[in-house]
């Protein structure tokens, strides 16, 4: 396994604390994808289906 230098560490703490809203939707966006396309049943992706069309529902009133 190759370590990661100090450099890199430093960079990436750096990149972390001074984009805190971007890392927050990746980290969403990427937790939803797998849970979609790798836990969830047919009842899940139901409700998933449910909630975006409530979403783009709340989005066309704006």
């Amino acid at each position: 396994m190759i370590k990661t230098s100090k450099a890199q560490l430093k960079a990436s703490k750096k990149w972390d604390s001074t984009h805190k809203d971007r890392k927050k939707y990746i980290i969403a966006k990427s937790t939803a994808k797998r849970f979609i396309t790798k836990l969830a049943n047919v009842e899940d992706i139901k409700e998933v289906k449910k909630w975006i069309k409530e979403r783009k529902m709340l989005n066309d009133d704006d």
